[in-house]
């Protein structure tokens, strides 16, 4: 059966695509320690031995090359965290677009004409298959009714059920194999072949006699219930047919058992002539016993194949084909109703998820706000440690040099270092409004839950349309026996 809802198939997988492959650190920006970079420049050192040479010169307006080195340093260390800040930024605004509200809104709409379509074609093709299958039991209602009419009949069909009809030819092939033993049994008592001779021809005999009563039992006896006189005739005249065998053919078997034990040349010959002579004339009372049971092996297995369908002649296989039609249309119907009550099901579920994943999201999307707004403070005050290091370093920097200089400082020593801020640039076209992404969310939902109710509706309505084809379509009252 091919996929189905397409659409709200594509929808779900978009919603539950994972948007949060970021890492939020408690801390991105590792701040400087002043006191152990100090020691690793020397700036006390370096401060001695510049004040000790009276540099920078009292009129030096320029830093000197360990201030630049300072601020060189701390300058680079608010280049690479605003790197990391911008990589950050970058990371939220590829998710904050993966989100993509606006797309989903739309597939939402585009998902709910399309899967309601979808149902509808469902249920259409399903009508159609019903349709066919309808009108063929109403045929098969028609045929069997007007058989009944033709023939007189008003009781309904004797059927067997699968297994009783298998029983029933199990029972046959016992019969065949049993008297095909007990025909070896008796004709090796009066054949000097023994029992492995007799097998052949016990064989032969039961098949005969078994067969024969199966094909008669089939094609002429069951004629002689028939309404018209002339297939009783038929039927009359398979009866006679079958005592003929019945009696005639174990009648012979008993003679070629007698025959065998006079003479082992010319048996066939001699049974012929005892047959036209004297056909009753049996003289040992075993040849009674082996022509009474191969007539009742031939009787139980006449009674046996009538009884596998009914026996008006014909009216089983109208019945079956009825009642073949009458399964294959309920059970295709139940069926459908099934497949289009999954249908619904797995829809639902799948409108249940994008609801919920919807709701996620908005949850993900105020995550990323707040988290923006926050590593961007943190990057602020990032600024203002890398700030108060520069100061730090530079007064140990220039204490030092004070103290060994024998010369006035320069003016700038007593200046206060500002460190020049970087302002992030934060892109805010795909940011939603918390309130408003809720709306939106809110009627999504709503538009979700009309679809879900169609669906509801239209899978009732099918179930409706389905069960109004045997109003179209309707049976007269036949009904089944089985056995």
């Amino acid at each position: 059966m091919a996929k189905r809802f397409e659409a709200l198939n594509r929808l779900i997988d978009s919603v539950r695509e994972s948007n949060h492959d970021f890492r939020i650190t408690t801390d991105p920006f590792p701040p400087l320690d002043s006191e152990k970079l100090a020691k690793t420049m020397e700036l006390a050192k370096k401060g001695a031995n510049n004040g000790a040479e009276d540099k920078p010169v009292q009129s030096a307006k320029a830093l000197d090359d360990v201030e630049k080195e300072i601020l060189n340093k701390v300058e680079t260390e608010r280049d690479d965290s605003y790197q990391i800040l911008e990589d950050q930024l970058h990371t939220y605004a590829t998710r904050m677009q993966n989100l993509d509200f606006d797309g989903h809104f739309g597939r939402i709409r585009q998902a709910n004409i399309s899967s309601l379509t979808d149902f509808k074609a469902d249920v259409a093709g399903g009508r159609d298959e019903l349709f066919g299958l309808r009108r063929n039991l109403k045929e098969a209602d028609e045929e069997l009714a007007n058989f009944k009419k033709d023939n007189g009949l008003k009781r309904v069909a004797q059927t067997k059920s699968e297994l009783a009809t298998f029983i029933k030819w199990l029972i046959i092939v016992a019969l065949l194999i049993a008297e095909t033993i007990v025909n070896g049994i008796y004709l090796a008592q009066g054949s000097d072949q023994g029992l492995v001779g007799g097998v052949g021809l016990a064989f032969g005999f039961a098949f005969a006699n078994v067969g024969g009563t199966v094909l008669l039992a089939l094609a002429f006896v069951p004629n002689i219930v028939h309404r018209s006189w002339f297939r009783k005739l038929w039927g009359l005249i398979g009866i006679v047919l079958w005592l003929c065998l019945a009696i005639g053919l174990n009648i012979a078997m008993a003679h070629y058992r007698e025959a065998a034990a006079a003479t082992a040349t010319d048996i066939g010959a001699t049974v012929m002539t005892r047959l036209k002579t004297d056909p009753l004339a049996l003289r040992d009372i075993d040849s009674w016993i082996l022509f009474g049971t191969g007539f009742i092996f031939s009787a139980v297995a006449l009674f046996d194949v009538l009884s596998i369908r009914d026996i008006y002649p014909g009216y089983g296989g109208v019945h079956t084909r009825y009642v073949k039609a009458r399964d294959n249309y309920v059970y295709h119907k139940l069926d459908l109703i099934d497949q289009l009550k999954d249908i619904r099901d797995d829809h639902n579920t799948k409108v249940d998820t994008i609801i919920r994943d919807l709701t996620i999201r908005r949850r993900e999307c105020a995550s990323i706000i707040e988290n923006r707004a926050r590593i961007v403070r943190l990057f602020n005050d990032q600024q203002d440690r890398l700030e108060e290091c520069a100061r730090k370093l530079l007064t140990i920097y220039r204490e030092a040099n004070r103290q060994a200089r024998t010369k006035p400082e320069p003016k700038h020593f007593s200046t206060q270092y500002k460190l020049e801020r970087r302002k992030p640039v934060i892109d805010t076209g795909d940011d939603w409004n918390d309130k408003e992404l809720a709306a939106r969310i809110k009627a999504a939902e709503d538009e979700l839950a009309e679809q879900m109710r169609q669906i509801g509706q239209e899978f009732e309505s099918a179930v409706t349309a389905y069960h109004q084809l045997d109003n179209l379509f309707p049976e007269n009252i036949n009904v089944q026996t089985t056995a």
